[in-house]
Order: C-alpha cells, then sequence, then structure tokens
C-alpha cells in the first residue's frame, strides 16, 4: 500500500511559491461555498510520528479562514472523557454545519497504538475499525463531508526526520521515540486499519510527507478536489414525502401497543407501599452502580400527557441529587439544528457512576420527525440502525440503557387533557401542539410498532409500560428500573 508514496516526490522553491497562491484563494472560496451550502467539513490528520503533521496543521490554520475553522488536538485522554464512550470525546468537537474542524490526531490515534503496543488484539482492532466506519457513514450520510490525510515516511526518513528535530534544538518525546521503534508494526496495523475504513464515503488520501514543500501542495490540492467533488452534489437532496411508509405490521392489523393491558390498577394504600420499597431499592442500587462505575441512562418516551413527568419526580426522588441528571426534550436549538441529530445525545452521557435520565430522546428521529415529516424517509429510515449502534457503544463501555413506553388509551389521553386545561398550574402543559399530535394517533402507533420491532434488543430492550393508572405506572417503571440495575450489576461479581 504505503509504496505508492515512497517515490521520492519533491518540490523546489520556486514551484511551491507558483502554486501555493492559486491553491489558496481556491481554498478560501470553497471554505465560503461550503459554509453558504451548510456542509461541515472534518478534516483528519493521521500518519507516522515525524511526518510534519503539526507543521500541516499550522498550515492549514494559516491558509483558511480563522472565523469558521477550529483544531483538535486528541491527545491524552482527560478522566472526564476516559469514564465516557470511546466516541464521545470527538462527538463534542464535530464541527457545525458550514464549519471546519481539523482532528489533528482523531478516532484513528488510540486503536492503532493500542494493537501496536499490545494493549489490544485483532478482534478488538476490528470492532474499533467497524465502529469508525458507522461513525464516517452516519455523518456522510447526514451530508458531512470528511477528508482524511495519511502523511506517510518510510523508516528511514523517520530516523532521518527526528535527527533533524535534534540538530534543531527540539527533542522529541519519549513517546514519540518509543513509537519509531516500532515502525513496522505501525506500518502493518495502520495499513490495515486504511483498507478497512478507506471507504467510498470517506476515502483515505495518502501522502509522501519527507519534503515539506511537496506535502503540503499536495494536500492543499487533495483537500481542493475533495471539497469541489463535494460539493457538486450540494443541493441533490431528495424531497419530503408526507405519508410514511410503515415498516413493520403487526399480526392480524394489531399494533403491539394493542398487547398492553391498560386496565392494571393500583389503589393509594398498595401504591404508599410499594413506592416505598422500590424508591428505597433505586436509592441503594444507584449508589451501588456509583461504587462500581457504572453509569446509567434513562428514556423515557410515551404519549402526551401519558405521565413522564411525574414518573421521572418518583424516579429523582429515590437517587441523591449529586448523582442524577434530567435532560428535557424539546424541539432542537439552532445549535443543535446545525449537529448530526444524535450530537445533542452524545454530549450529555453521563460520567461513569452517574444517572442521566432523559424526557424524551433520540426516538424523536423515528416518532414526531417521522410523523411529522420533519425528516426525510431515508433518515429516518436509516436512523435505527443509527440509534442501535449508539446504544451498543454506550453497552460495550458498561452504561445500563433501560427505555420506557408509557402508554395511555385515546380516551385517558383526552381525559388529561381537559384536566391541563382546567387546573391553573397544569396549563402550562397544554396547547394546540398536543392535539395536533392527537389527530395523528393512527401515525404514531405505527411508528411505536417500527421502533419497538427494530430496537428493542437483547441488551436495550423496550419496556411498554401500561399507564392509564398513574400510580400503577410509576411503580412499574421503578420496579423495572431496579431490576435492570440489579441484573446489570450482578454481571461483574
Amino acid at each position: 500500500m504505503f509504496e505508492i508514496v515512497e517515490v521520492g516526490s519533491r518540490l523546489t522553491k520556486s514551484d511551491y511559491e507558483a502554486q501555493l497562491p492559486a491553491l489558496r484563494t481556491r481554498m478560501l472560496q470553497l471554505q465560503e461555498q461550503l459554509l453558504a451550502a451548510g456542509i461541515p467539513l472534518t478534516i483528519i490528520i493521521a500518519g507516522v510520528e515525524g511526518a510534519g503533521k503539526g507543521a500541516l496543521v499550522s498550515r492549514l490554520n494559516e491558509w483558511l479562514d480563522a472565523r469558521h475553522i477550529q483544531t483538535h488536538a486528541f491527545w491524552e485522554e482527560s478522566d472526564e472523557e476516559r469514564e465516557r464512550p470511546y466516541f464521545w470525546r470527538f462527538w463534542r468537537k464535530l464541527p457545525a454545519r458550514g464549519k471546519t474542524a481539523i482532528f489533528f490526531g482523531s478516532w484513528y490515534t488510540q486503536p492503532i497504538v493500542d494493537r501496536v503496543l499490545r494493549r489490544s488484539n485483532d478482534a478488538e482492532l476490528a470492532l474499533h475499525t467497524g465502529r469508525i466506519n458507522e461513525i464516517e457513514r452516519m455523518l456522510c450520510a447526514d451530508g458531512a463531508l470528511i477528508v482524511k490525510f495519511w502523511m506517510h515516511l518510510t523508516a528511514e526518513q523517520q530516523q532521518q526526520a527526528l535527527q533533524e528535530d535534534l540538530a534543531n534544538g527540539l527533542r522529541p518525546g519519549e513517546q514519540c521515540k518509543r513509537y519509531a521503534k516500532h515502525y513496522r508494526e505501525f506500518r502493518r496495523v495502520s495499513a490495515e486499519v486504511i483498507r478497512c475504513t478507506d471507504s467510498g464515503c470517506s476515502p483515505w488520501r495518502l501522502v509522501e510527507a519527507a519534503d515539506r514543500r511537496h506535502r503540503e501542495i499536495a494536500v492543499a490540492r487533495l483537500l481542493v478536489a475533495a471539497i469541489e467533488q463535494r460539493l457538486q452534489f450540494a443541493g441533490a437532496k431528495p424531497t419530503t414525502t408526507a405519508a410514511s411508509p410503515p415498516v413493520t405490521a403487526g399480526s392480524g392489523g394489531r399494533n403491539v401497543l394493542d398487547q398492553v393491558d391498560l386496565s392494571q390498577h393500583l389503589d393509594a394504600d398498595r401504591y404508599k407501599k410499594k413506592l416505598a420499597k422500590f424508591q428505597a431499592r433505586l436509592n441503594d442500587l444507584s449508589w451501588q452502580a456509583h461504587a462500581k462505575k457504572r453509569s446509567i441512562v434513562v428514556v423515557f418516551e410515551g404519549w402526551d400527557a401519558a405521565g413522564k413527568g411525574s414518573t421521572i419526580r418518583r424516579i429523582t426522588a429515590a437517587i441523591d441529587a449529586r448523582l442524577y441528571r434530567v435532560i428535557p426534550v424539546a424541539a432542537p436549538s439552532d445549535e443543535e439544528r446545525d449537529q448530526h441529530y444524535l450530537w445533542r445525545f452524545w454530549r450529555h452521557l453521563p460520567r461513569a457512576g452517574y444517572t442521566t435520565l432523559y424526557d424524551r430522546s433520540w426516538y424523536g428521529r423515528v416518532l414526531v420527525e417521522r410523523v411529522e415529516a420533519y425528516a426525510r424517509d431515508e433518515e429516518w429510515l436509516r436512523a435505527y440502525q443509527e440509534i442501535n449502534d449508539f446504544e451498543s457503544q454506550l453497552r460495550e463501555q458498561g452504561v445500563i440503557v433501560c427505555k420506557f413506553w408509557l402508554h395511555i388509551d385515546a380516551d385517558e389521553q383526552l381525559r388529561r387533557f381537559h384536566e391541563r386545561e382546567n387546573t391553573p398550574w397544569k396549563r402550562h402543559k397544554i396547547g394546540p401542539e398536543d392535539y395536533r399530535n392527537r389527530a395523528q394517533w393512527p401515525a404514531y402507533q405505527q411508528a411505536v410498532q417500527d421502533m419497538v420491532a427494530h430496537t428493542s434488543t437483547g441488551g436495550a430492550p423496550w419496556e411498554l409500560i401500561p399507564a392509564n393508572c398513574k400510580k400503577f405506572a410509576r411503580v412499574a417503571v421503578l420496579k423495572t428500573l431496579c431490576h435492570h440495575i440489579a441484573a446489570a450489576l450482578a454481571e461483574n461479581t
């Protein structure tokens, strides 16, 4: 593979100075076009130690408009980053639509280093490359442009670069010298990773990096070509269709929600006893999870007025306030609309040992965004796999994922709507949008059917909770939540 960039390419100073002005001008023009088209650009700079990656990053910052570009150097992981899923640190730094980010180091760095230094095996490396392919495919499908550069040196060129640094008063770090000793293994592992992640949507660009002027002009030319190619398709988005196709069908026309027994009821006395019992149990389990560094993510979806908020309050009443956060999810802000839809959920993931409760969640993509046609069919259809992959990454990190759908019937919902309208301190909970959503009841039923069919997995199953009786629903959620947490904690004992 790397033989194609071991041919001794060099560029004279006069040729460099002759070519650079036009390339710089073109890059600035294209950066403005990306901004206008709302296309986020991520430039990944990777490669051999000593290949001038840092100098190249400085050049790109010099050439491009500083108002629309940010550089992120992914060096050693912080404690905050180590206590969350691997890709969390990268999701936080993804550029907004129209903006540019340079990743100096990236999601490729640690998997390669770990395999070379034998801190991981081939199966773990394959899992990482599969995850990388998925995240890049997902971002590109959402309209992003990812341009990946691998700066290459031969072993002899690397040793020469390190010696030149010493001669110039620069002392290569111990890490750099250690990596140089493993050059052959780095070359082998890197070649394998590049082969496995060289996709049509985000191909690798290999650059011979021994000569500074050659590598800078080569990168500039390749970057210009990649942006020009992407801009050709900037406006080629399919139109939104108002009638979304069903993905699954229930037997005999029945829906999965039809199987929920809404007649279940709990009287006041039994409710108080069971509520106290499971709240005490949850308090104990939350501290056990904290001690074992196991995070908990609880997702609540359900019909309007199904009692999500009041159920969440019964959960938080049982957990020490230092251990949890509640994330109420409404329509995305301008900042959130400028990112992939999962970005706003990644950023709120809890540290190891803590709990986050989402009052509505990433499932909005396959529920409200589908039904109201805020997302195109191809966007919500691919979201099932994207969501499963997201939750799988959480579980691989040890996060306990619990998902609840609170189910009520249409008559009970209408009764609660009227109650809200007639109760002064509840009127803020009801508005025209609630009635508009109610009119789409059959479409939401189908969306829930498809959601459960495609995202109720062994590691993160959907729990469908009968909620016509609020007391019963609250206790059922607490009991089920305790069961899931206890089972997950028992796996490590």
